[in-house]
């Protein structure tokens, strides 16, 4: 009787065990290449895993030129007259200010400087030695230290909150050289978060955003990692802030697409659901997210951004020929959620791209069938 006791005790561990292990947030199998049934995304024109660029979520050739003729020359220039040359309340002056702060920060930790060698990111220095009232420079150099509060330091010790108290005050000094900005206060909204300001103080910044670009897609998506559960809100805060974005959302708005990035924040780290990913929740942000896509601008900056949340979604769902659709779009380029949680975006994205090519041609797809 003892060994029939212990045999069915494990037999119920093991379905607690299984699901737990198999189905980890942003973790899912791959059929091996060599597997005969394996699909090839070779076959769809997809870009070899080992190409795929981490920089950003999508094509913007004039950041990506002006990128690499800084970096080969360590001139600044050319990146002050494109941000010179970027509106001031659109999504893509606040992408081009993230790209040259993370540009400059990967420089810094590749080459740290030392007695007989110049540190990465030298050019954002003389940007703001010379230039010290350029207003992109200044919202550049605001951003890099954000950044380089999150990637050397811990919440929390003294060395990132003098980190940031620093970027607080550039921050400042940014605003000031461009007053209908938002960018310097989106900027902010991270600082907000990390020195875990108060709700009523948040509010506030959260109002010089909306006095200066009220539907601003970056902004929200920075303003709702506040609101989450996981730093000063809740699920509800989250989801209610969401929703609330998603309703007031004009006509053509990505901010439709809000409540699927509340989702994903909010997914749990094990998930013994089955159907979890067909869910009501899931399934409402999902079709919201659908919706903005199909109305947004070809060339919204930010639905690069929206596209690549919906592959996972639609992948971990089973919709194959929507992630199909989606795949096609943004396929190339893969600096954006979820992958950039990844220590490996690339090959975090090439997994979830396999399954859609495997699923798709499972239920009769091929890359005749799959539309432009």
């Amino acid at each position: 009787m003892a060994i029939l006791w212990l045999l069915m005790a494990l037999l119920m561990l093991s379905f607690v065990l299984l699901p737990f292990m198999r189905r980890r947030r942003g973790v899912i199998e791959q059929v091996p290449p060599e597997h005969p049934d394996a699909a090839d995304p070779a076959a769809y024109g997809f870009v070899r895993q080992e190409e795929l660029d981490i920089r950003m979520p999508g094509a913007d050739q004039d950041l990506l030129d002006v990128l690499e003729l800084v970096q080969r020359t360590q001139d600044y220039r050319a990146a002050a007259q494109l941000l010179a040359g970027t509106e001031k309340e659109g999504e893509r002056r606040w992408q081009r200010v993230q790209a040259f702060a993370g540009a400059a920060a990967l420089e810094l930790q590749q080459r740290p400087g030392g007695v007989h060698e110049t540190p990465g990111g030298q050019w954002l220095r003389v940007w703001r030695a010379e230039q010290p009232k350029d207003a992109g420079g200044a919202a550049v150099h605001a951003e890099f230290l954000t950044q380089q509060a999150w990637r050397t330091s811990t919440p929390g010790t003294d060395d990132f909150r003098i980190i940031m108290e620093e970027a607080r005050e550039a921050c400042g000094q940014a605003a000031l050289l461009a007053p209908g900005d938002p960018v310097p206060y989106i900027v902010e909204l991270s600082v907000a978060r990390g020195l875990a300001c108060p709700q009523a103080e948040f509010e506030q910044l959260w109002l010089k955003i909306l006095d200066r670009a009220p539907h601003h897609m970056g902004a929200h998506l920075a303003a709702l990692h506040y609101w989450c559960e996981k730093w000063h809100g809740s699920r509800q805060l989250a989801y209610s802030f969401a929703e609330a974005a998603a309703a007031h959302a004009p006509q053509g708005s990505l901010l439709a697409a809000l409540p699927l990035f509340a989702v994903f924040e909010h997914l749990p780290e094990v998930n013994l659901v089955a159907g979890f990913y067909q869910s009501e929740v899931v399934t409402k942000a999902m079709h919201g997210a659908l919706h903005a896509v199909h109305s947004a601008r070809p060339d919204d900056p930010m639905l690069a951004h929206v596209r690549h949340l919906l592959i996972f979604f639609l992948v971990r769902a089973e919709r194959w020929a929507e992630a199909m659709h989606q795949l096609i779009h943004v396929d190339g380029h893969v600096g954006a959620l979820p992958w950039t949680l990844s220590a490996d975006p690339a090959a975090e994205f090439a997994v979830y791209r396999a399954l859609a090519v495997a699923g798709y041609e499972a239920n009769g797809g091929s890359p005749a069938s799959l539309p432009g």
